[in-house]
């Protein structure tokens, strides 16, 4: 009875190895293709940007394949690709030196200086975590974000590559001082995250269906809050300046 019950088991087994072997092999491997097949499904940041950069339509806005400087046959690699806002904040900038050094330190200097200080500070635009400042075809997509600026006081204007201040003052430098003039500019951060999809397709004679894919990315803007020019001049860089002294 023993030696049955063996010969029965080795029976299985044979039975076993001979549906591996001719076709039972794909019904036990599913679950390892479709895990494969989300891992191929899963992108970087940087990929979801670029797919982002190719959609059909970026924040509501139809595109052409010429905007991305694709031609006809490349298609588009994604449907939709919104931003989409979840934190804004406004804060103090790194300071920067901004003026010449202004030196009372004669050895018979006995009365503070009087002088006129200009100082001038550039504040670059368009700092983003995946998105630059350039405009046109190919050159990314941070334009698309000037719609969400608009929703905040002090906005910048992403058209442009840097914004400056500058003024004249009439300072005074104590004996044995040196005097410069720092620039300190406030900072707007805009935190969000790029949302990218593909929608599902119904399959056709030739073509399997496929469901809806969505992506994320997240993004980190930065930009100087922009003050307006007057009477039509560009607008200046929003910040406080200071006189430093130092010894000579």
């Amino acid at each position: 009875m023993a030696k049955r019950k063996l010969r029965n088991r080795k029976v299985r087994l044979v039975a076993i190895g001979a549906a591996l072997a001719t076709g039972g092999a794909v019904v036990t491997l599913l679950p390892s293709a479709n895990a494969a097949e989300e891992k191929k499904d899963e992108k970087t940041p940087e990929q979801i940007m670029s797919m982002c950069h190719r959609s059909a339509v970026i924040n509501g806005q139809q595109r052409s394949v010429r905007d991305f400087n694709a031609g006809f046959g490349d298609g588009f690699a994604a449907d939709n690709c919104d931003f989409v806002e979840t934190n804004f904040e406004t804060f103090d900038g790194p300071a920067e030196k901004s003026s010449i050094d202004f030196p009372n330190c004669e050895p018979n200097a006995t009365e503070p200086a009087k002088v006129s200080v200009t100082w001038s500070a550039t504040v670059g635009q368009g700092k983003g975590k995946y998105t630059v400042t350039q405009q046109g075809g190919g050159a990314g997509i941070f334009g698309f974000l000037s719609g969400s600026w608009l929703k905040h006081k002090g906005t910048l204007d992403m058209t442009v590559a840097s914004v400056t201040a500058g003024d004249t003052e009439q300072r005074e430098v104590p004996v044995g001082k040196v005097l410069h003039m720092e620039f300190t500019p406030k900072i707007q951060r805009m935190t969000g995250e790029w949302r990218v999809r593909i929608d599902a397709f119904p399959g056709s004679f030739a073509v399997n269906p496929s469901p809806e894919k969505n992506f994320v990315a997240p993004e980190v803007v930065e930009g100087p809050v922009i003050l307006p020019g007057a009477a039509g001049a560009p607008g200046i860089a929003d910040g406080t300046s200071r006189a430093v002294l130092t010894d000579c």
